[in-house]
């Protein structure tokens, strides 16, 4: 599929796909579109939907009724399987840090990208050292048969792959996106049509991440 391309203030869709059928879905507002980078943000009250899961298990947001809290900015690299998350916090909006979110890398749709978590993430707080979040979840997962152990183990070399990074004082992305300021038109956006129905790409993978099942 040649690739779509999103305008700035567009709302697409985010799906997160398990075993080939979407089971958690938000809309979130394009920032920025790039061939190396797509930037989205997920403002307050966006809405969730949870279609019925592959294997009937239900998504473990299922029943969040929308996004709470300040709106979060995500920046994605194609290919790569993390994104990073920017975070705020209080009434003044202060920003709080970058949560980076292990994932399938995403694969665009017609109506937006594709992704699935992978459960580990990594919380890097302003001023204070990264740590790894949601490690106990990863192991509950294969303990009740979502991800092999094959699978857990490619997740926990990437975190380390990040940490190794983060440890060398590299980050890829720009302290400008800390300051961003989000249009006030883009609070709780709607589903645009079709988004239940649109394909869904083939998952790919890269050297150091084992694709779900």
């Amino acid at each position: 599929m040649a690739r779509v391309a999103w305008r700035r203030g567009e709302t697409i869709v985010h799906r997160e796909v398990w075993r080939g059928v979407p089971w958690c879905a938000s809309p979130v507002v394009v920032v920025e579109d790039r061939p190396e980078l797509l930037v989205t943000y997920l403002p307050e009250e966006a809405p969730f939907a949870f279609p019925p899961s592959a294997d009937g298990r239900p998504h473990p947001w299922s029943g969040k009724r929308a996004w709470s809290g300040h709106g979060v900015l995500t920046l994605r690299r194609p290919g790569e399987a993390y994104s990073v998350w920017h975070v705020w916090e209080g009434p003044e909006r202060r920003f709080a840090g970058w949560y980076l979110n292990l994932e399938e890398p995403f694969r665009r749709t017609s109506i937006g990208y594709d992704t699935q978590d992978l459960e580990l993430d990594v919380w890097i707080p302003v001023d204070e050292p990264w740590r790894f979040k949601d490690e106990e979840l990863l192991a509950e997962r294969v303990l009740d048969g979502r991800y092999t152990d094959e699978q857990a183990a490619a997740t926990h070399a990437l975190g380390r792959t990040i940490g190794a990074m983060l440890d060398r004082g590299e980050r890829w992305w720009e302290d400008v996106w800390s300051r961003f300021e989000p249009d006030s038109a883009w609070r709780a956006p709607s589903f645009p049509d079709g988004w239940e129905v649109a394909e869904i790409p083939a998952a790919p993978a890269p050297a150091a991440y084992v694709a779900l099942a």
